[in-house]
């Protein structure tokens, strides 16, 4: 009897091989051979599953938004069963400052994605999408605590903003504390006090 493979799962089981190479080495250092090596799997496999880095990539970057969004859910389940929008908009945000090794990984890996979405329009779609949830959400959250005037801009800012931080937090080593303190005042300037 011939030996059943869930395919999504081993689509799952590549691209949690390509986030560590793109974690450890860089996106730069992404081709089917090393991938391949990384899950322990042949590179005709790796090409079977995904026929172009941009598919591989792009499955790779759904991954890492799924990662981020079990963060974020986690988070808030702390919160208790009604929390205060100002206290949504902080998680929310504050996921996007790495606190430990493995956040700074997935910073590193959603750094590398935004830079190869810059110039490969294909991959770029789930991004986009993503942000324009992301905002439109933020901007609910910050009509909700009773933002004056239009939102949308006030909320662009603030997740360019964190996003822009945790770059910092990665590339000079800006400390977590001053970075969450500057997240918190900006935040503060468009929502009000927590």
């Amino acid at each position: 009897m011939p030996k059943r493979v869930d395919h999504e799962e081993r689509r799952r089981q590549i691209a949690a091989a390509l986030l560590r190479v793109v974690a450890r080495d860089g996106l730069e250092a992404v081709s089917l051979r090393h991938v391949a090596a990384e899950a322990g799997v042949t590179a005709g496999m790796v090409q079977h599953y995904f026929p172009s880095k941009v598919a591989m990539t792009g499955f790779a970057m759904r991954a890492a938004s799924a990662r981020y969004e079990e963060r974020i859910e986690e988070r808030l389940g702390r919160l208790g069963d009604d929390p205060a929008p100002r206290q949504v908009l902080g998680v929310l945000l504050g996921a996007l400052l790495p606190a430990d090794a493995a956040e700074e990984d997935d910073a590193r890996v959603a750094l590398a994605f935004q830079a190869f979405a810059a110039t490969h329009p294909e991959a770029a779609v789930h991004l986009e999408e993503g942000n324009a949830l992301l905002r439109e959400h933020l901007a609910a959250l910050l009509r909700a605590t009773g933002c004056a005037g239009d939102p949308l801009p006030a909320a662009t800012g603030l997740l360019a903003a964190a996003e822009g931080l945790g770059v910092h937090m990665l590339s000079s080593r800006l400390p977590a504390a001053q970075a969450r303190a500057a997240l918190e005042r900006m935040i503060d300037a468009a929502a009000g006090p927590a």
